[in-house]
C-alpha cells in the first residue's frame, strides 16, 4: 500500500471510530496491493457491532467527506458481526478473500 493511501485509510478509520464501533477495518483490492492508477477507488471492509439506517447514513457521510477531501472515491463494504459469524456470508469468497488478503488498519 502506498503511504498516501495508508494515511487516508487511517484518517477514515479514526473518523468512523467516532460514530461506530468498528470490529475490523481493512483496505482491499488494488489500493491494498499497490497496483493502482489515477482512477482507482479505495475499497474498504468494515465489520461493525450493529448497523441501522441512521448509522449507515453517518458512515456514508464520513466516507464521502474523506474521499472528497483527498480526491478519491472510497467504496465501503459494511457487515455486522452477526452477519459475518452467523450467516452464510462467513463462507463467502469475497469475505474470505478480504480477511486473508486485505490490509488491517
Amino acid at each position: 500500500m502506498r503511504p498516501k493511501d495508508l494515511e487516508i485509510a487511517k484518517e477514515l478509520k479514526d473518523r468512523l471510530s467516532g460514530v461506530v464501533q468498528l470490529i475490523d477495518f481493512r483496505v482491499f483490492g488494488s489500493r491494498a496491493r499497490g497496483d493502482t492508477d489515477e482512477y482507482s477507488d479505495m475499497d474498504v471492509f468494515l465489520e461493525v457491532e450493529s448497523l441501522n439506517e441512521e448509522l449507515k447514513e453517518k458512515i456514508a457521510d464520513i466516507v464521502w467527506d474523506v474521499g472528497f477531501e483527498h480526491f478519491i472515491v472510497i467504496s465501503p463494504l459494511i457487515f455486522t458481526r452477526d452477519e459475518i459469524e452467523k450467516t452464510p456470508l462467513k463462507a463467502s469468497p469475497i469475505v474470505r478473500n478480504i480477511v486473508e488478503e486485505g490490509l488491517r488498519i
